[in-house]
């Protein structure tokens, strides 16, 4: 890709990153036609299509491999510059990460938090997406971000994959939903036909989990609950049941339904193959808190 225009490379990524051709005219201050004529053309150099115009805009798979390309032009731009001490403290160079909500929620700002106290490399601005830790991997492969927390062992191309360790989850739920719903018969037979409470339509640990202790799927009321916290909050008020992390569990408040059948959640950092210090960086704080916070 060397002979690639890098004006125009850098406008798809700012299109991308904006979400829209008005806002990446703004970020490069230059007008949206000129946006859109600079997309149009490095379609045009390369014979495809890059970039679906949709809103938000969404990139084809060829996008992608131009987009990974342009996030690694400029992290090498980034860390040359301040390697050769051009970053100043107002010029912090940019991680694009994605991470799951809990682990967000618990261990993983903690790491973050801990970044500047490691190493020498320069101040590092974090720009976290969160997504179900199923699919952060997803996000990579699209070049959105240069590492993930998933759950996925294997590498994305052009990425590295280490082990985080295991993210453990208890099946709870209040005393009073416990007392109205569940005491009646067997648990594998009263918590498919139990209300309960899920992150998101693509949380499918909750599904899991039930398949493993009755052999049948849900069949109650379900709820969703887009929050990390909000989410214990709505099991601790008996909204419905729910899979929460341990590092979440409230003793004092939820009843652990089966405290023999945790549910184990392995997760990984996998990031660019990509020679930045401030990305090994953050790479070496997060394994840390990781080994500390996560069951090894």
């Amino acid at each position: 890709m060397s002979d690639l225009p890098l004006d125009q490379v850098r406008t798809l990524l700012a299109v991308v990153d904006e979400q829209s051709f008005d806002r990446a005219a703004a970020v490069l201050h230059v007008t949206p036609s000129a946006v859109s004529q600079r997309v149009k053309a490095l379609e045009q150099r390369l014979g495809r299509v890059l970039i679906l115009r949709t809103k938000p805009v969404r990139l084809t798979g060829s996008g992608q491999v131009v987009v990974r390309f342009a996030r690694q032009l400029t992290r090498l731009e980034e860390d040359t510059r301040a390697e050769l001490g051009l970053v100043g403290a107002a010029e912090p160079v940019t991680l694009p990460i994605a991470v799951n909500a809990d682990s967000l929620a618990t261990w993983f700002l903690p790491a973050l938090a801990a970044v500047p106290a490691v190493g020498s490399a320069p101040a590092v601005a974090f720009d976290l997406h969160s997504e179900d830790q199923d699919h952060t991997a997803t996000l990579l492969r699209e070049g959105l971000v240069m590492a993930a927390v998933t759950s996925a062992p294997n590498p994305v191309q052009g990425c590295t994959s280490a082990r985080l360790g295991r993210m453990r989850y208890r099946a709870v739920a209040s005393p009073a939903f416990v007392a109205r719903w569940l005491t009646d018969r067997p648990l594998p037979e009263a918590l498919p036909a139990a209300p309960a409470v899920l992150f998101g339509r693509k949380d499918e640990l909750q599904d899991r989990f039930l398949r493993g202790l009755t052999r049948r799927g849900a069949t109650g009321v379900r709820h969703f609950v887009p929050s990390s916290e909000s989410f214990v909050d709505a099991v601790a008020a008996g909204l419905g049941w729910g899979m929460v992390p341990e590092l979440q569990h409230r003793a004092d408040e939820l009843v652990d339904l089966a405290p023999d059948h945790p549910a184990d959640v392995p997760l990984y950092w996998q990031q660019w193959k990509l020679d930045s210090p401030a990305l090994a960086t953050v790479a070496a704080a997060v394994v840390a808190a990781a080994a500390t916070a996560l069951r090894q």
